[in-house]
């Protein structure tokens, strides 16, 4: 059984493990003031071009979601996201439990526009409701679609002309930015959002995620915030370690590079069998659909989500590759389909 369910199903990439260990007995701080954390921050301010940043380093993406969301809002505030965005289905309400309440627009391909945002605001007009403040996007997004620059622009410049924070989630950030498709720099992001996060968990460490507060009003007392919300690692050296291993030359690219050519590896081949997508996807997300009889053959060797019904006889299905995702696994799921086929 191999598994194409997500791309955290494997521990971290080598030369992390490597880097813990052998700073295994080295004593340092805690609560991410080691020296570790401390230089991680400082490469990854190097790596986006700008000094005049706060770099928190988080455990995880619902952790880090929760933590920004609740503390950037105030109470009788609200998050605006896309009908597919993680903080919407896939978080058990963890906006909500904070008393902030998430607003849904519906949209295909998972991206928000500034017209989509422009309805949810009019839809608010005034006290009697939540306030929207807040617009949530993930890079890429949850069904695998990208933000060109363009689009990311756009959408900026509507949330800044009418006060409205913008908020990037990127768990798979890596996948996005080495996507053939995309034409974003990492060092692009501090002047379109207000803040945003570096996977780190699905794209080679063991856990961990970089949050970036661009906006100043943003910064004060974070910590207090982190630490509020049981977020503040005492072995914070943990995440400084890694992500100084994933920005040590280009080790964050390489692995989210590796995880879309796999990726496409899969698309190519089930283009070339005429096989339908639910959407279009250039990360290291694919859904291709596929008859209900040939997914419970695929399911006796492989692993994946069976992510949306689209009719009686047929469902879509959700293959996501790894920066550790095997080859000739990839090339054994297109063979054993193409039989069944």
């Amino acid at each position: 059984m191999y598994s194409f369910k997500n791309d955290y199903s494997e521990g971290a990439h080598p030369q992390i493990l490597k880097a813990l260990m052998e700073t295994n007995l080295v004593q340092e701080e805690g609560y991410g003031e080691d020296d570790y954390s401390l230089k991680a921050i400082e490469r990854i301010k190097e790596k986006l071009g700008r000094n005049n940043m706060d770099v928190h380093l988080l455990t995880g993406g619902t952790q880090t979601n929760l933590t920004a969301i609740s503390a950037f809002l105030r109470p009788h505030e609200a998050a605006i996201s896309a009908s597919t965005g993680h903080i919407l289905g896939h978080e058990t309400g963890a906006i909500e439990a904070t008393g902030h309440k998430v607003l849904s627009v519906e949209s295909k391909d998972g991206k928000l526009t500034p017209a989509g945002v422009k309805a949810v605001l009019e839809g608010h007009p005034d006290e009697h409701m939540v306030k929207p403040k807040l617009v949530y996007i993930s890079n890429s997004t949850e069904i695998g679609s990208i933000y060109k620059k363009e689009e990311l622009q756009q959408l900026s410049d509507f949330c800044r002309a009418n006060q409205l924070l913008l908020y990037m989630d990127g768990a798979r950030l890596g996948s996005a930015l080495c996507s053939k498709e995309n034409d974003l720099q990492l060092s692009d992001l501090p002047n379109l959002v207000d803040a945003f996060y570096i996977g780190g968990t699905k794209n080679g460490a063991l856990l961990g995620e970089a949050l970036v507060i661009c906006r100043d009003s943003l910064k004060e007392d974070f910590r207090y915030h982190i630490k509020q919300k049981g977020a503040l690692l005492a072995k914070g050296r943990l995440l400084g370690i890694q992500f100084l291993e994933l920005f040590k030359d280009n080790l964050f690219f390489e692995l989210a590079e590796h995880a879309n050519r796999m990726a496409g590896l899969l698309q190519e081949a089930l283009t070339q069998t005429n096989v339908k997508f639910l959407t279009h996807s250039p990360s290291n997300q694919i859904f291709p659909i596929f008859p209900n009889t040939l997914i419970a053959e695929l399911e006796k060797n492989y692993a994946f989500h069976v992510w949306e019904k689209v009719d009686a006889d047929h469902s879509a299905i959700r293959l996501v590759t790894s920066w550790a995702t095997k080859e000739e696994e990839v090339v054994g799921f297109i063979e054993e389909l193409k039989r069944w086929l």
